[in-house]
C-alpha cells in the first residue's frame, strides 16, 4: 500500500499555526475591508467633491499614518509595561470602528481630518500589541510564517474593500458617501470577533502586576541588528508614499471614477497572494537576498508608474507594488521580533512604526507637492530615487539576522 502523501511546507504551515493567529488574521481582513472601502474612494471624495488640492491629500494622509506610528511608540511600551497586549489592541480596533461613520458624514475637509486621525490612533494603539502579540503566540521558527499569513489575510481584506466600492459604487450610482456606510459594518464584526476568539498567552511574571516603567537603560537593550531593520524599515516607507497616489494615477491616466478602485484591488490581490508563501521564505532564506529583491521590486514599479500612460501599465505597477509589500511587510516585522528580547518587544515594534511614520508622512508630503508642481511622473521617479538610496542600506555590513 503506498504511503500517504506527506503535507507540502504551505499547508504544514498553516496547520501548524494557533488559532489566536487565524482569529487576528481574519480581524485584520475585517478591518481592512472596511479601511480600503472607504480608502479607495477618499482621494477622489477630497478633491472631487469636497475640493481639496493633492499637497492637502498628501498632507492628510501623512499626518494621519504618522499619528499612527506616534501611537504605536506608546501602546508598545504600555503593552511591556502592564504585560498584556490584548486589552490594548482590542481598544484601537474599537477606535477605529467608531470612526467609520465620521467618513461619509463629512461635509469638509477638516470632518475627514478628524475621521482620519481617529482611524489612525486607533490604528497606532492595536498596531505594536497586536504584532508583539503574535511574536508571543508562536515559536519562532514560524514567525515568518505568522506574521505572512496575518498579511495575505489583511490583504485579502484590501482586496474586498475595493471590490465592495466598485460593486456599490455602481448600486449607488457613484454616490461616494452612500458606498461609505457600507464599511460600518464589517468594522464591528472585527471588534467583536477579537473579543471571541483570541487568547493572550500566559507570560512570565504575569502574577507580578505591571511593570517597572520604561528606561533609557532597557531601550539600550536593543541591540544593532535591530537598529538595522528599523533603518531599513523607514527608507523603505519613504520610497513607499501613500497608496492615495496610486489612486490618483489611475484617475489621471484615464481610469473612469467608477473603476478607479480596481488599481488597490490588482495591488492588493498579488499582496495577498503571496504575502504567506514570503512569510515561508522568511523561514528559510537569507532575509537580506530578499530585502533585495524587494527593493528591485518597489524601483520597478515606481519607473513603470512614473512613465505610465494607460490604465493597463498603472495596474501592472500596481501589481509589482503589491508582490514588494508582500515581500517587505511580513519579513520586515519578523526581523523586529527575532532582534528584540522578549520584555521589550511591544517597544521594539512601536519604534519600528514610530520612524516608518515619520518617513511616511515626509514622503507623502513630497509626493504632493511633486505633483502639483512637476505632475505624476515626478513623484513616482522621487519614489523610485529613494528606493535606490535603499540599496546603501542592504549594503551596510550589519547582518539582520545577527
Amino acid at each position: 500500500m503506498a504511503a500517504p502523501a506527506r503535507p507540502s511546507a504551505f499547508t504544514a504551515g498553516l496547520r501548524a499555526l494557533p488559532a489566536g493567529i487565524w482569529a487576528l488574521g481574519f480581524g485584520s481582513m475585517l478591518m481592512d475591508t472596511s479601511s480600503e472601502l472607504i480608502h479607495s474612494l477618499l482621494p477622489l471624495f477630497m478633491v472631487g467633491v469636497l475640493g481639496t488640492s493633492l499637497v492637502t491629500v498628501g498632507l492628510v494622509e501623512g499626518v494621519a499614518e504618522a499619528t499612527a506610528a506616534f501611537g504605536k511608540v506608546f501602546s508598545g511600551v504600555l503593552s511591556d509595561h502592564l504585560g498584556r497586549r490584548k486589552r490594548l489592541m482590542v481598544l484601537g480596533y474599537a477606535l477605529a470602528a467608531f470612526s467609520k461613520p465620521l467618513f461619509p458624514l463629512a461635509t469638509s475637509v477638516d470632518w475627514v481630518f478628524a475621521a482620519r486621525f481617529a482611524d489612525r490612533v486607533g490604528k497606532g494603539i492595536r498596531g505594536a500589541p497586536r504584532d508583539a502579540l503574535i511574536a508571543d503566540i508562536v515559536p519562532a521558527p514560524l514567525r515568518g510564517a505568522a506574521y505572512g499569513l496575518r498579511q495575505a489575510l489583511d490583504s485579502l481584506g484590501a482586496v474586498a474593500g475595493p471590490l465592495l466600492a466598485l460593486l456599490f459604487m455602481f448600486w449607488f450610482a457613484d454616490d461616494i458617501a452612500a458606498v461609505m456606510w457600507v464599511a460600518v459594518v464589517p468594522a464591528f464584526l472585527t471588534v467583536a470577533l477579537l473579543l471571541r476568539y483570541v487568547q493572550e498567552p500566559a507570560r512570565a511574571g504575569d502574577g507580578e502586576g505591571v511593570r517597572p516603567p520604561l528606561r533609557l537603560g532597557d531601550v539600550r537593550q536593543l541591540r544593532g541588528a535591530y537598529w538595522w531593520v528599523v533603518g531599513i524599515g523607514a527608507v523603505f516607507t519613504l520610497a513607499r508614499f501613500s497608496e492615495a497616489f496610486l489612486i490618483l494615477r489611475a484617475e489621471d491616466v484615464g481610469v473612469s471614477l467608477g473603476l478607479v478602485p480596481l488599481t488597490l484591488v490588482v495591488m492588493n490581490l498579488f499582496y495577498a497572494l503571496c504575502a504567506y508563501p514570503a512569510g515561508l521564505a522568511a523561514d528559510r532564506l537569507d532575509a537580506r537576498r530578499l530585502l533585495l529583491l524587494s527593493l528591485l521590486l518597489l524601483i520597478f514599479a515606481d519607473l513603470l508608474l512614473a512613465g505610465a500612460a494607460s490604465p493597463l501599465l498603472v495596474f501592472a505597477g500596481a501589481a509589482l507594488w503589491g508582490l514588494h509589500m508582500a515581500l517587505s511587510q511580513g519579513l520586515l516585522a519578523k526581523l523586529v521580533a527575532d532582534s528584540a528580547p522578549l520584555a521589550l518587544r511591544g517597544t521594539a515594534f512601536g519604534f519600528f512604526n514610530l520612524l516608518s511614520g515619520v518617513a511616511l508622512l515626509a514622503a507623502s508630503v513630497i509626493a504632493g507637492v511633486l505633483w502639483q508642481r512637476f505632475g505624476a511622473a515626478a513623484t513616482f521617479l522621487a519614489g523610485a530615487a529613494f528606493a535606490a538610496l535603499g540599496l546603501l542600506a542592504w549594503r551596510a555590513p550589519q547582518q539582520a539576522e545577527r
